[in-house]
């Protein structure tokens, strides 16, 4: 069995405050799940750690019971269990991104929905498998928390409120064709996940990522690219990925330069090592 390290941090409330993390990580023999749950804005509803939680349940039970089933059929099935067993409908669940890693004596096989993504090192190359539907969505007034962030509003009241006006924009958009995909109440939404699939004896590393870690590489330019956050997960350990990403933040505590729904979000960093030369180095 590779060896599979992980590390993992809560972020913080809209305006600040501990909370929970909404993230969940599900490790099998031979598969590595990692679901970010959104952040639910609306009082009193399911939140998206919640979700998380029983997708990720599901998933280990099915991942278990069918080992070689088809990723985007498996996730499918998951969906729609979940939905029934909760009474969820599509449009009003609550949802969660999904990073699925399988694989076999000949293969690694990923999936991604939503922005948590996968990357692949393989002899001589990297491979990022991501979804940038969601980041590169054009609605007009999805910019409005950010435009009050770059001008010095911070991570205030009225900073919760602008940011519900955008996620009931972007909610529109969401699994449907022309906008984004995720894990929610429509099982439809698994056959639209990014794949890829490798030769397991090409494989070195696999990482996998919430967007709490991955916008080190993505917004914040922590780090130059995977390969140097990978290096340092090696070399200094998983939670200096984590530590170095919070750091950035804090250097911007209102937002200002890096407008963003959260001064802290959740952090979930997995690495998996399929070389057998592996060895820590910290």
């Amino acid at each position: 069995m590779p060896a599979i390290e992980m590390a993992e941090r809560a972020g913080v409330q809209l305006t600040g405050g501990s909370a929970e993390s909404e993230d969940r990580i599900v490790v099998l023999p031979n598969a590595v799940v990692l679901l970010d749950g959104a952040t639910q804005l609306e009082p009193g509803r399911h939140t998206g750690g919640w979700y998380a939680e029983r997708l990720g349940d599901r998933l280990r039970r099915e991942l278990t019971a069918q080992p070689d089933i088809d990723l985007a059929e498996l996730l499918a099935a998951c969906i729609s269990q979940v939905a029934a067993d909760h009474g969820l409908e599509p449009g009003k669940a609550p949802s969660s991104t999904v990073a699925l890693l399988r694989w076999d004596d000949e293969r690694v096989d990923a999936l991604v929905l939503a922005d948590s993504p996968v990357v692949a090192f393989t002899v001589g190359d990297v491979h990022v498998l991501s979804d940038t539907r969601l980041a590169n969505l054009a609605v007009p007034r999805r910019t409005g928390y950010r435009d009050q962030l770059r001008e010095g509003a911070g991570f205030s009241t009225g900073h919760a409120d602008a940011l519900r006006a955008s996620a009931t924009e972007v909610g529109q958009w969401r699994n449907r064709q022309g906008g984004f995909w995720v894990a929610e109440a429509d099982p439809d939404a698994a056959k639209q996940a990014m794949r890829a699939s490798w030769m397991r004896d090409q494989v070195q590393a696999i990482v996998m990522a919430s967007d709490g870690v991955s916008c080190g590489v993505d917004d914040y330019g922590v780090f130059a690219d995977w390969t140097a956050l990978y290096d340092q997960a090696v070399q200094d350990g998983l939670h200096t990925v984590l530590d170095a990403v919070r750091k950035a933040e804090e250097s911007d505590p209102d937002g200002r330069k890096w407008p963003r729904p959260k001064r802290h979000d959740d952090q979930s960093l997995v690495v998996v090592h399929f070389d057998d030369d592996w060895f820590p180095r910290f």
